[in-house]
C-alpha cells in the first residue's frame, strides 16, 4: 500500500468517530501534514508528520502504518507514534493518548479506605 487517504487514516487511527468528521476537520484547516494543511484526499504515507487538532487535543504523530480499516483502540495507537516535540508541547505530566487504566475501564467498584 503506498498512501491512504487522509480521511481513512484519521478515522482508521480513531482520531475521528467517522469519515465524514476526519473530513470536515481537513476542510476546516484542522489537519496538517509536513507543514501543509491537508485536504481529505491527500495522501498519507509512512514517515508523514500530522498535526492533528480534534476535541481531545492537539496531537503531532508520525505515521507509522498504513490502514484503511477501523480496528479497536489497542490496534490503531500503533499506527503512529506521538513526537517529542508533542510531549514537550503538552508538558511533562501529559499522559499519551491511550485507554482507561484498568480499573476504570472493569467496572468494579473502587473502595478507598
Amino acid at each position: 500500500m503506498v498512501g491512504v487517504r487522509m480521511d481513512k487514516w484519521l478515522w482508521a487511527d480513531r482520531f475521528f468517530k467517522t469519515r465524514s468528521l476526519a473530513g470536515r476537520a481537513c476542510e476546516l484547516g484542522r489537519i496538517e501534514s509536513n507543514g501543509q494543511k491537508a485536504k481529505a484526499a491527500r495522501g498519507v504515507r509512512v514517515g508523514d508528520l500530522l498535526k492533528v487538532k480534534n476535541d481531545s487535543g492537539d496531537f503531532q504523530v508520525q505515521v507509522l502504518v498504513l490502514s484503511e480499516m477501523r480496528g479497536p483502540a489497542a490496534v490503531a495507537q500503533t499506527l503512529y507514534r506521538e513526537t517529542d516535540a508533542h510531549v514537550r508541547f503538552q508538558g511533562p505530566g501529559h499522559r499519551a493518548r491511550q485507554g482507561p487504566s484498568p480499573s476504570e475501564s472493569s467496572g468494579a467498584t473502587v473502595r478507598r479506605s
